[in-house]
């Protein structure tokens, strides 16, 4: 033991100062974000949607697009001393004890964007500012008169592969859509008093860069492997390695073969139409319009939250991830509930470890963090459109607050009486 603290005494100026570093950089961000953070004024918008509406959720892809405006690259001094991170918007659908509402909570600067962009494609829906609906239940849950279950959705499949969206819930016969999210209202819908069904999707503008990094899973998809190109070192290794396998052929007499000098496979050069299959083309004709959309690195999770007198799980949360199965296609992608995030606990300290992942998860909800970021998805306008949509007035949930007058303006010919 003494000749390994003999040891680590004369290095310790080479390997501290990195790790102390790498420590410092993390609580550094952690305590300016924070700053950053508790400087914010937040607003929880309600949007009401007329009751004749009968539009399509491709009007909510302009709406995010102008979401995307938001975008900036913070600087340096900004990220590491004034703690900016990305703006972000949550979008959410709360059932409180079967009435159904939507929400967009956003920074009070970004509240006429928001506004303004939902009026332009919704002359007719009614935006009001609410109090906050988390508010209708205890700030600690769960304890001894609430229970609560949620977990954070992630993907199958790489980003890039989209989820069913809005364009394949059309009828094939009389081409009429179905819209995507009735069955989500009517499931949220048929909860009762005393219980809570939220539904959050906090989204951030994502930036350009994403086209490189989705180029590469299309890549994939079609073959396209690059050969990485070795170095002088790597070339001299490889060299070696021939030589040395082969001296006892050499020896013998046998034929010697070198890597370097062997043929490459002949490769198939074909056009791509011919070599796909028309699945398989469906597949690539959507992974390169999700590479065209505006991308939004998002964080997408539910909670229920009730009384344990009317706590009931099949209704709760087997009904609602039920609703959410209808946007997964096994040839694109699929949404699932993280195993990371689901409010369970298994084998040893049952208790105390699952009041601690279901108090985390209520936290990060009623908070609206999106942590942890690596495992967070990326969503393209068009699914973000087709979670997050005006329904039309086709769905019928009779939980769906909705706009009891139509919104219009004044006549322009009213007489106007002028003050003497």
């Amino acid at each position: 033991m003494g000749d390994v603290f003999s040891a680590v005494f004369l290095v310790w100026f080479i390997i501290f100062p990195p790790l102390l570093f790498f420590l410092f950089k993390v609580l550094w961000s952690l305590h300016v974000e924070d700053q950053y953070a508790s400087g914010l004024k937040w607003v929880l918008l309600e949007i009401i949607p007329p009751r004749d509406i009968e539009k399509s959720p491709q009007l909510m892809e302009s709406i995010f697009a102008g979401f995307a405006g938001v975008m900036k690259t913070p600087t340096v001094p900004e990220v590491w001393i004034k703690g900016e991170f990305p703006t972000s918007f949550s979008l959410e659908i709360a059932s409180l004890e079967g009435r159904t509402h939507m929400y967009v909570r956003t920074q009070v600067g970004f509240r006429n964007l928001v506004e303004a962009h939902f009026y332009a494609q919704y002359p007719d829906i009614e935006i009001v500012e609410v109090p906050d609906y988390v508010n209708l239940v205890p700030k600690t849950v769960p304890n001894k008169d609430w229970n609560l279950w949620g977990a954070d959705f992630g993907f199958v499949k790489d980003d890039l592969y989209p989820i069913k969206t809005y364009k394949y819930f059309e009828e094939s016969v009389t081409g009429k859509m179905i819209d995507p999210i009735a069955g989500l209202f009517e499931v949220m819908g048929k909860i009762g008093p005393g219980q809570h069904l939220w539904f959050q999707i906090i989204a951030s503008p994502y930036t350009e860069k994403w086209q490189k990094t989705g180029q590469v899973t299309v890549d994939e998809f079609l073959g396209k492997v690059k050969e990485e190109k070795q170095g002088i070192f790597m070339r001299l290794l490889s060299d070696l390695k021939d030589v040395f396998l082969n001296i006892g052929k050499g020896i013998m007499g046998q034929e010697v073969t070198f890597a370097s000098g062997e043929t490459a496979e002949k490769k198939d050069e074909s056009p791509v139409e011919f070599r796909l299959t028309p699945g398989e083309k469906d597949v690539l004709k959507a992974l390169q319009a999700n590479l065209g959309k505006q991308m939004f690195n998002s964080r997408v999770r539910f909670v229920y939250v009730a009384r344990r007198e009317v706590y009931h799980k099949p209704t709760g949360v087997s009904a609602f991830i039920g609703a959410i199965k209808q946007f997964n296609d096994f040839n694109l992608n699929s949404l699932k509930p993280t195993d990371v995030s689901k409010t369970y606990a298994h084998y040893i300290f049952v208790d105390s470890r699952l009041r601690y992942r279901q108090r985390r998860h209520f936290n990060r909800y009623i908070r609206r963090n999106g942590d942890p970021g690596h495992t967070k998805i990326k969503l393209s306008s068009e699914e973000l459109a087709t979670l997050f949509h005006i329904p039309d007035m086709a769905a019928t949930a009779p939980s769906l607050t909705r706009v009891v007058a139509k919104r219009s303006g004044a006549p322009s010919n009213l007489p106007i009486q002028e003050s003497e």
